[in-house]
C-alpha cells in the first residue's frame, strides 16, 4: 500500500510527467525513469534523495545544470545555487495541491493503476483545465 510518486514539473509548478514506485524503492529509480522525460530547461531542481554522481553526469550530458543538495554522506560538499534552489518550493506546492484531493491524500484505491489514474485526473483538472 505504500507508494512514492516522482514527478517532473515545469517552472510554474505544473506537472509534466509522473512515475510511481513502491514506497521502499530508492529515489534513484524514479530519477532514472524520468530522465528521458526531462524537457529542455536550464536547471533541474531536485532534493538530496536523487543526488548521485551518475545522475548529475546524465543531467549535464542532456544539457541540464543540476541544482540539488548533496547527500550528507558525501565526503566533499556539492556546490549549488541557493537562490535557484528556493524555487523548488513550487514543486512541493504541486504535491500539496494534489493532496487536496481526498482520494489522492488518503489513497482509497488499492490497485496502483487506479491510484495512478486518480493522480493523473487530479493533475489534469487542477493544473491544466
Amino acid at each position: 500500500m505504500n507508494t512514492k510518486l516522482h514527478a517532473v514539473a515545469d517552472a510554474n509548478g505544473r506537472p509534466l510527467s509522473f512515475f510511481m514506485t513502491a514506497g521502499q524503492v530508492s529515489d534513484y529509480t524514479g530519477a532514472a525513469a524520468l530522465l528521458d522525460d526531462m524537457p529542455k530547461a536550464q536547471w533541474l531542481l531536485g532534493d538530496s534523495g536523487s543526488d548521485a554522481d551518475w545522475f548529475r553526469d546524465a543531467l549535464e550530458a542532456k544539457g541540464l545544470q543540476p541544482c540539488m543538495l548533496g547527500r550528507r554522506s558525501r565526503n566533499e560538499p556539492v556546490r549549488y545555487d541557493k537562490r535557484c534552489y528556493r524555487r523548488r518550493s513550487r514543486t512541493e506546492m504541486m504535491f500539496d495541491r494534489l493532496k487536496d484531493w481526498r482520494r489522492v491524500a488518503t489513497r482509497y484505491d488499492r490497485c496502483p493503476t487506479a491510484f495512478f489514474s486518480a493522480i493523473a485526473l487530479a493533475a489534469t483538472i487542477i493544473f491544466w483545465l
